[in-house]
């Protein structure tokens, strides 16, 4: 029987709670795998080269203190063994030949001497060391005397010390700044190494992930990958997505033809039916009761098409004031049923107009039915928006028992109604579900609480639109 309501309509209620939870709440933090890929070979090669530092200082530094030493103290010996075994003339030639000829200056120490060691880096001291223990103690070696740089090497003949200056190019090593050049290029050139086959890890994946959005939304022709890639792995994910989305495309090319069979199929013997009905039965009450049946059942063939309506819709800007005074007022009127709306002026969202008003008429078809206050038996639904940062934040909420939190995330499920008092009413239980599909498609999202309140809240995330754009369209 068809419900007869006055709906009482106010345009400035209370605030209702705040911004709905359930939609804002963010997503974790998460790693991309071309980042996570990246990271991976940066450690592995970041490892490779502290195992190759480790090896070079095995392998060359170690034996290049041994050969630099060994080589100065026989280069000490034997200039202090000359020395030693030529007279007064021949030491002046030797000392000139040993200058000239292999850059070695022999001058006597002296006590006021002032010099610097030569301990500046790691192979230096080691250096140091090596020749102490190897010329004995008394040994000096030192990067700097009075003013003068270079290799010197103070030893002693008969008890005279003396200064032996080399060049220090004799300790043969790279220095630092080279390392610092060598290896920051490296590790730039390993770094984008690692960037590229990170990317050319991704990009399959990232083609695969853009292809299964489009086959989520509806879209089998765009969603087709190249069967002809090199990577045998890669061609057979390809071929069977491939494969799937056009199965996919045609059970839906089916389903599409079997509706408008259904629809056309059962609307004709119904029509039938009532016409019979009205000619043939004479008893009011039981044409009433049989109109009624009549009225279910066509209710209930267009749930099921609404929500096996086609995923394909292209948003547009949509006033969401219009649209929820078109569903209020479809409501029809009834004393028991308040309906509070607070939403700013001039309020726009991307969606489509009949989904967005099948969206609402549902919902508050679900609190007329549901959300009845069990003490005063009024209904009161309270719909309210609230622009924040380019999303419109939709709340619809009754003030009925709500329903069980364990049963909350199945209330979308085609079919599933809850608890008793839900189920005694009558309808297929797809309402909730033609909502949340209906969501989705506009780009949206959908969500259900128990308001802290007392009573089911709705709500609806929705790109905001601004009305120049409505105009426009």
């Amino acid at each position: 029987m068809a419900l007869e309501s006055q709906v009482a309509f106010e345009t400035n209620p209370t605030p209702l709670e705040t911004a709905p939870a359930p939609l804002e709440v963010r997503r974790p933090r998460e790693v991309s795998l071309f980042w996570r890929t990246f990271l991976m070979l940066s450690l592995l090669l970041l490892g490779c080269f502290t195992a190759w530092l480790q090896t070079f200082r095995a392998l060359e530094f170690e034996p290049r203190v041994l050969q630099s030493a060994q080589q100065l103290a026989s280069l000490v010996n034997l200039s202090r063994a000359a020395l030693v075994h030529s007279d007064s003339i021949a030491r002046v030639s030797l000392v000139k030949t040993l200058a000239d000829e292999e850059d070695v200056r022999i001058t006597p120490r002296e006590p006021e001497d002032n010099y610097k060691l030569y301990n500046e880096d790691s192979l230096s001291l080691s250096v140091s060391q090596e020749l102490a223990s190897r010329l004995g103690p008394g040994t000096i070696v030192a990067r700097e005397v009075n003013g003068t740089t270079g290799l010197w090497i103070g030893f002693t003949i008969d008890g005279d010390p003396y200064w032996l200056l080399t060049d220090p190019s004799r300790v043969r090593l790279v220095t630092g700044a080279t390392w610092l050049i060598w290896i920051g290029t490296g590790a730039v050139l390993s770094l984008m190494g690692a960037a590229f086959i990170a990317r050319l890890i991704n990009r399959p994946l990232k083609r695969l992930s853009f292809a299964a959005g489009r086959v989520r939304e509806g879209d089998f022709t765009a969603s087709q990958l190249s069967e002809a890639v090199a990577t045998a792995e890669i061609r057979e994910v390809n071929i069977g997505f491939n494969r799937m989305a056009q199965r996919l495309s045609k059970i839906e090319q089916d389903r599409a033809l079997m509706l408008a069979g259904i629809s056309h199929d059962l609307r004709t013997p119904l029509a039938r039916l009532r016409l019979e009905m009205e000619m043939s039965v004479a008893d009011e009450t039981a044409r009433e009761h049989m109109s009624a049946d009549i009225d279910q059942v066509t209710a209930i063939i267009d749930k099921f098409l609404d929500y096996a309506r086609p995923d394909e819709l292209k948003p547009e800007p949509i006033s969401l004031n219009e649209v929820v005074d078109a569903a209020v007022y479809a409501l029809g009127s009834d004393p028991n049923t308040i309906v509070i709306t607070s939403i700013p002026d001039n309020t726009f969202v991307y969606g489509d107009g009949v989904e967005l008003q099948r969206v609402f008429s549902n919902l508050l078809e679900n609190a007329h039915r549901y959300g009845r206050d069990p003490i005063t038996g009024v209904t009161r639904v309270e719909i309210a928006a609230q622009p924040k940062d380019d999303n419109v934040l939709i709340k619809l909420r009754d003030h009925g028992q709500g329903v069980p939190e364990d049963t909350l995330a199945q209330l979308t499920q085609p079919f599933f109604r809850a608890d008793a008092s839900r189920t005694s009413a009558k309808g297929t239980g797809l309402g909730l579900a033609i909502v949340d599909r209906a969501v989705a498609r506009m780009g949206g999202r959908f969500a259900l609480t128990n308001s802290s309140t007392g009573g089911l809240a709705a709500h609806i995330k929705l790109r905001k639109a601004m009305p120049e754009e409505s105009k426009k369209a």
